[in-house]
């Protein structure tokens, strides 16, 4: 065999070892030890027999390091300039290198094949956009933030580093959703694993975790001027908030930074009021993928952005005349929830695939690390088992020829075909509902059977639905946490109360919705579901359904304010509202009363 092929047959073997042992192995060759370099190599994969003389004599040691140092120079070659992605909302963008050496990788593209708006999508056709698209927005507008922060104020000492480990964080923030996105976390997990608090942000930080050490990305982030481990803290802090259990008297939460740069945890998921560059990005690309119009300009934002020290803290804020720019940010928020978001047909297509998910569950395997198989509600645990978990699940069972899997394939064929369960109505509680009352609501509804209607219905026959709509910061107003400054003081931060606005502002800035749904979708059923919802509204003193069909004529008696519309007030059928009182919320939990 020539010297060539020699090389090549030694390739795959060299390329097994760790990154560290290849660049030992390449350093020496490439200084002009062949015979010593090369009888390392072998010695490890047990090839001692090939003497140094032999190899000299064939040329093998040269060709080797030829073969071996060509691939390997592509591997760890760090490009210094960046690369344009065409984005369909903030044009043609550019990503730094170390950016797109992390989107270029198994767990980053994973992101490909989770629907932003999970359920979303099969009530809006136009809403096919991924969780990936989404990222790599919210890591361009992270950087841009940041950067005009930087340019705006260089006093502020804003390095290289923090910009480039904002930009990360904003490109990975996502990393944890699972399966149709918020439905993972927010309806099957709960579901088939109660006693856990689990949430993706914990994924996030697990998965870049498992991503920066599989694709060996710490060498790579050290050359681009990371310094590790506190650069990785600080990212993951910004996903996810503090790592550790902070003691409440605890001044400062964070390790990655100081208190003098409190303002760059501001950037990506703003816990202070919630204005952050990942609601920026999803409002403009939902909106344009919904078909709904996009009130807030975050250009204007990004312009007017300055940091203002408030009480020793370093805070992001804004110009005084923006506060009715972010006041149209948070009605975005809420009008994408009430159109989209909460949809009534979408929320009980997200209850529909979590049923076919719960009943697959024990049967589904994943393999995860060293070969162990993991339940989808298991995959969790491991983040190379949860790889491998998307949206793609729905058709692995649909398809699937397990008949261990049947009853799970019905109710996804059912939602193919659009025989989904029904909404019969929605109302609204007088005052917020808690947790335990909540979980009572489907036998209160089956227990509220109409004196007169024939046809029997049992709790497991409805879905009751809770939606909590609010401007982020359940019941409170979320511009009173945002500080201003003004044009003649640029340095001091003030507040703008909601009266110095104007009087057309929301006076309530949450509520709740509860929707009863039927499973049974028989026209009988139905008609009696919508007496049984009535008549429960009835009982609990709720405000009047709706929809004007829902309100039965046998039903007797009436509530006297149903049975008009000439009530030109805004409180017509119904009584004064009480003001939402401070109990824990329910935030879109569906109970499945069985």
């Amino acid at each position: 065999m020539g010297f060539h092929g020699r090389a090549a047959t030694h390739w795959p073997m060299f390329k097994m070892h760790n990154a560290r042992r290849q660049m030992e192995w390449c350093k020496a060759a490439a200084t002009g030890l062949w015979t010593g370099a090369v009888k390392t190599f072998c010695g490890v994969m047990n090839h001692a027999s090939l003497s140094g003389s032999l190899m000299d004599e064939s040329g093998f040691a040269l060709a080797l390091v030829f073969w071996c140092i060509v691939p390997l120079w592509r591997l760890i070659a760090v490009p210094s300039a960046p690369q344009v992605f065409n984005d369909p909302i903030h044009g043609h963008i550019e990503l730094h290198p170390l950016l797109v050496r992390i989107v270029d990788t198994p767990q980053f593209q994973r992101l490909r094949h989770i629907k932003q708006l999970g359920g979303t999508y099969l009530v809006f056709p136009g809403a096919s956009h991924n969780r990936f698209e989404h990222s790599v927005g919210v890591g361009y507008l992270a950087g841009s933030l940041v950067q005009a922060l930087n340019e705006r104020q260089p006093e502020l000492l804003i390095s290289k580093q923090d910009i480039l480990c904002v930009q990360i964080a904003g490109l990975c923030h996502d990393l944890g959703h699972g399966p149709f996105s918020h439905m993972f976390d927010g309806m099957f997990i709960p579901k088939v694993r109660p006693e856990m608090n689990w949430k993706h942000e914990t994924a996030s930080v697990q998965m870049f975790d498992h991503l920066v050490k599989v694709n060996n990305l710490e060498p790579v982030m050290e050359k681009y001027g990371l310094s590790l481990p506190g650069d990785l803290i600080f990212i993951k802090e910004q996903i996810a908030g503090p790592l550790d259990n902070i003691a409440s008297g605890s001044k400062w939460p964070y390790k990655g930074r100081s208190e003098e740069k409190s303002f760059l945890y501001e950037i990506v998921a703003n816990k202070r009021n919630g204005i952050d560059v990942d609601k920026w990005d999803y409002f403009a690309r939902d909106c344009y993928h919904l078909g709904i119009q996009n009130n807030f300009d975050y250009h204007r934002f990004l312009k007017f952005a300055r940091v203002c020290d408030v009480k020793g803290k370093k805070h992001i804020c804004t110009r005084d005349k923006e506060v009715g720019d972010l006041y149209d940010m948070f009605h975005t928020r809420n009008c994408l929830h009430r159109r989209a978001y909460q949809h009534k047909v979408g929320n009980i297509i997200e209850v529909m695939i979590t049923e076919a998910l719960v009943k697959a569950d024990p049967h589904i395997q994943i393999r995860g690390s060293s070969g162990k198989m993991y339940k989808m509600s298991e995959a969790i645990e491991d983040m190379e088992a949860y790889t491998k978990l998307t949206d793609h699940i729905f058709e692995q069972i649909l398809y699937s020829s397990n008949p261990e899997l049947s009853e799970a394939q019905a109710i996804l064929q059912n939602i193919i075909c659009r025989q989904l369960y029904k909404c019969v109505g929605q109302t609204t509680p007088e005052t917020q509902l808690n947790v335990s009352q909540v979980r009572d609501l489907g036998y209160e509804v089956a227990n509220s059977k109409p004196h007169g209607t024939e046809v029997d219905l049992q709790p497991e026959d409805f879905v009751v639905s809770v939606i909590y709509m609010d401007y982020g910061m359940k019941d409170k107003n979320p511009i009173n946490s945002v500080h201003f400054y003004c044009k003649n003081d640029p340095n001091k931060a003030i507040k703008i109360r909601k009266n110095q606005v104007s009087k057309l502002l929301p006076e309530r800035f949450a509520e709740q919705l509860i929707r009863v749904y039927c499973k049974k979708t028989d026209e009988r059923s139905l008609e009696a579901a919508k007496k049984y919802f009535v008549q429960w509204c009835m009982n609990r003193n709720f405000s009047k359904p709706q929809d004007g069909d829902v309100t039965a004529p046998e039903l007797t008696p009436l509530k006297r304010d149903w049975q008009t519309d000439d009530d030109d007030s805004d409180e017509g059928g119904r009584g004064s509202r009480l003001p939402v009182n401070g109990e824990r919320s329910v935030k879109t939990n569906l109970f499945n009363a069985q």
